[in-house]
């Protein structure tokens, strides 16, 4: 990491062995390229995606799976395994069902006579980034659930007992027994999402390397890109303490703010 941060003060190529020292010559050629801006944007984008949609849906299917239904071990089991698939494998099977000719989804469409609605769904860069969104969901909702899942099992039943003889609804029991009571749980879920939407890599690389038109990269892709395919080694450091720092930035005022409180 130290030898990293030298490296982003540097104008290297990864393969001489000299390296000129240029100052923070790197940090400002990244502020003054247009097109840092439509990374971090996307970046954003990843970001706001992951704190609602895995986040709700993973509390949504933790309340459900909590609940004395039958079938739950079976149904908590089904929606967590796709979190344990390698992102590089769930990128290559999305890929795939993404096809325009002849994969999964555009031939789903056709049987149930919404032809019109097939199309390039990794070759639009309109839809790219968003169809990328929807295999992130796919596989990122099972840890969340689980997390939210451990959460709730540790609220004691006595409260929402108490509770529904003072007359209070299911409504209100959501909103102020089991929500307060999943503040832990949901700086740990809110923290990794921060985090892991900061630091997206395979989903992007193995499904669309950036495309269509860099209509989908994002940091750590750029950062690869320059470090390896443009032998840039000096400006991908750079990108990538960006990154980190960014992460750090959110992150730590986040959880102290929470822990306080």
């Amino acid at each position: 990491m130290s030898y990293s941060l030298f490296l982003s003060f540097t104008d290297w190529n990864g393969l001489a062995p000299h390296k000129s020292f240029i100052g923070l010559k790197n940090y400002i050629d990244f502020f003054k390229d247009p097109f840092s801006y439509v990374v971090l944007s996307n970046n954003i984008k990843w970001l706001l995606f992951a704190l609602s949609i895995p986040t709700i849906l993973g509390l949504l299917l933790a309340i459900v799976l909590n609940g004395p239904i039958r079938g739950r071990i079976f149904f908590r089991t089904i929606f967590y395994s796709p979190g344990i698939i390698p992102l590089v494998s769930s990128g290559v099977i999305w890929a795939w069902i993404y096809n325009p000719t002849f994969g999964a989804l555009n031939s789903f469409l056709r049987m149930i006579g919404l032809g019109y609605l097939a199309r390039g769904w990794l070759s639009d860069p309109n839809i790219a980034l968003y169809s990328v969104m929807v295999t992130a969901a796919w596989q990122g909702v099972g840890m969340p659930m689980i997390l939210f899942l451990a959460g709730l099992q540790d609220i004691p039943k006595e409260l929402y007992e108490a509770a529904k003889i003072d007359g209070a609804l299911d409504y209100h029991l959501f909103w102020y027994v089991t929500l307060p009571l999943l503040r832990e749980t949901f700086i740990i879920v809110i923290s990794l999402a921060i985090i892991n939407s900061l630091k997206v890599f395979d989903l992007i690389y193995t499904m669309t390397w950036g495309g269509p038109g860099r209509s989908t990269q994002v940091l750590a892709v750029w950062m690869y890109f320059n470090a390896f395919q443009y032998y840039k080694a000096g400006y991908g450091s750079t990108i990538a303490w960006l990154t980190t720092v960014l992460s750090m930035a959110i992150t730590i005022p986040y959880i102290r703010i929470l822990s306080r409180r």
